[in-house]
């Protein structure tokens, strides 16, 4: 399934929430799988503009509520940083609440919620994201607010210094005191050695030692620009009213240069890779990750929805085979889990996890994991299972048009890593056409050794006089 990973929500359905869809799902799957293409398309009025300074404009129109939301997009994030610089993108992310020329410090955030909205920003690997959700008639406020930070941010260096401590300690509450979050991030720079993914979205605390002012200041005059930028508003709206909106304050936002951003590709791995990470824990915990194509970067796209099928197949509810069989079947796993993100920027990892239950063993787990694999290798999957499993996919997909957040959520990743917003009308027939043996030709190209970067957490005692700290949400 498809999992995006941001910095405020990490790496996403609550067990009860699908609990509860799934006996809905089992009876309305056929009725679904006819109709959801017509649902999906029929719903997917996208407006396009295109600003004299190069901002792309998108407006998805929702009359159900008297609700707008609006987000700007940024093409940069942690896989455009390199060594020495890492944690600059969300860094600058938290500087963007802390004034312009026109605005003080803080009172973004202040006249947003005086005009009963909320607003917060998200970065991730491939991208950095603002938003605000307000009564339509505030839009003017959202845009004139955001298109005034694009260009007028003033950079203190005694804010900067209060703020990059709060993104240290952010760092180590949310990750090196928290055995898991330590796990993957030792995890995928272990699979990742050139890649941009290699690279924590927060940063490695070495560099955030050393980030300074005008490492920000770049940044910022590099990547922060309306032809950088892609404006994406969904509620209910008018979309030529957004556009004369759009032109009125973002219009006069000088143009940026030119991006020169010089690609980096993963490196061919020969070769299985194993690392241990000792941390205080109470549970073990594997990783195990195949490096795969998305949609951005395969050469066929079949591939790409036979793989999120195949993720589907392994963790797709609680009548998928991981918890079919592993968590209350055998009742090895106390969790077990399958992820992919078909929607990186650039090639991923296909991720495998689970925690032992009780009286099992880590290498017991990994054997049951790698079990399954061989499994989807010699064996077609039953049809029966097959088409259930587009069932749950595809249901997801059209429940995903109840929120006007996601609506606009999801054009704004598929413009952000290249793809276009209509990739998105693609998704349910190209799901709907994968067949058993695309998942088995899948699964016997992509998850072999040579790809496979396996991360275990190895529990160390933990200081009963140490009390247990609790990742702190993120605000501005």
């Amino acid at each position: 399934m498809i999992r995006l990973s941001y910095h405020v929500a990490n790496h996403w359905v609550s067990s009860t929430a699908e609990e509860t869809l799934n006996f809905l799902k089992h009876f309305v799957a056929l009725f679904l799988l006819g109709l959801a293409a017509t649902s999906v398309q029929a719903a997917a009025s996208v407006h396009e503009y295109r600003l004299a300074n190069g901002m792309k404009v998108l407006v998805k129109p929702d009359h159900r509520a008297p609700v707008v939301v609006a987000q700007v997009w940024y093409k940069v994030g942690s896989s455009y940083e390199w060594s020495g610089l890492t944690g600059v993108s969300h860094v600058l992310e938290h500087m963007m609440f802390n004034g312009t020329k026109k605005h003080g410090r803080g009172e973004f955030s202040r006249i947003i919620a005086e005009q009963g909205g909320r607003e917060n920003a998200f970065t991730s690997r491939d991208y950095t994201a603002y938003f605000q959700q307000l009564e339509k008639s505030r839009l003017p406020i959202s845009m004139e607010l955001e298109a005034d930070r694009m260009h007028n941010l003033v950079l203190d260096p005694k804010i900067f210094a209060k703020e990059l401590k709060v993104v240290m300690e952010e760092r180590r509450t949310r990750t090196d005191d928290q055995p898991r979050s330590l796990t993957y991030e030792q995890f995928y720079a272990a699979a990742f050695t050139n890649s941009g993914y290699h690279n924590p979205t927060i940063g490695w605390m070495n560099d955030l030692d050393t980030l300074n002012v005008d490492d920000l200041r770049a940044w910022y005059k590099e990547w922060y620009a309306p032809n950088n930028a892609t404006l994406v508003v969904a509620g209910d709206v008018d979309p030529d009213d957004v556009y004369a909106m759009a032109k009125r304050y973002y219009g006069d936002v000088p143009k940026g240069k030119a991006i020169n951003f010089k690609p980096r590709q993963e490196s061919e791995q020969h070769g299985e890779r194993r690392i241990v990470v000792a941390a205080p824990a109470k549970l073990p915990f594997i990783l195990m990750g195949y490096k795969v194509p998305v949609l951005a970067t395969a050469k066929d796209e079949k591939e790409v929805y036979a793989l999120d099928v195949l993720t589907g197949v392994l963790d797709g509810g609680n009548s998928a085979r991981f918890a079919r069989d592993l968590i209350r079947g055998r009742q090895l796993a106390a969790s077990a889990g399958a992820s992919y993100s078909m929607y990186a920027r650039i090639n991923d990892l296909l991720i495998l996890q689970g925690i032992p239950a009780n009286g099992h063993t880590i290498q017991e787990m990994e054997a049951a994991l790698r079990g399954h694999v061989e499994r989807l290798k010699t064996e077609l999957v039953d049809e029966k299972e097959l088409q259930r499993i587009k069932a749950q996919v595809i249901a997801a997909k059209v429940y995903e048009k109840d929120s006007v957040f996601y609506q606009a959520m999801s054009l704004g990743i598929l413009e952000s890593v290249g793809l276009g917003w209509q990739k998105q009308d693609e998704y349910v027939d190209k799901i709907k056409a994968v067949t058993a043996e695309q998942v088995r030709e899948v699964a016997r190209k992509y998850l072999i050794d040579d790809h496979l970067t396996v991360a275990t957490l190895k529990p160390l005692p933990i200081d009963p006089n140490k009390a247990p700290v609790m990742p702190l949400p993120e605000r501005h």
